[in-house]
């Protein structure tokens, strides 16, 4: 499988599983909150809603127009400092997000 396969497959379990912790959001965050220029848009958003909001579509949106996909990537030390109060819950969450992170750290 491709890894631009794997990382469709994996965002993808990253969005169940965040719908299996109750983190999925049905609404977005008011438009103001997407002007941030703060990484992860910290001043304006949750982590999660970055997560759903703002990764989420730009990844599909990189493999969708067969982008060349982020390198050098790690996301997980910010989850796992956001989400340290939920941590037990949010373990499966927090694993694939460093699959995720490994993907995207392939040498090709």
């Amino acid at each position: 499988m491709s890894i631009s396969n794997q990382v469709r497959h994996n965002l993808q379990a990253i969005e169940q599983s965040m719908r299996d912790l109750a983190l999925w959001q049905l609404t977005p965050p008011q438009a103001e909150a997407f002007a941030s220029t703060e990484p992860f848009c910290i001043d304006s958003m949750q982590a999660e809603e970055w997560l759903q909001w703002i990764l989420l579509p730009r990844m599909h949106a990189l493999l969708d127009a067969n982008a060349p996909l982020p390198t050098r990537f790690a996301i997980t030390p910010y989850f796992e400092e956001a989400l340290k109060d939920k941590q037990p819950n949010c373990l499966p969450l927090l694993l694939l997000l460093q699959q995720l992170d490994s993907l995207l750290n392939i040498e090709l």
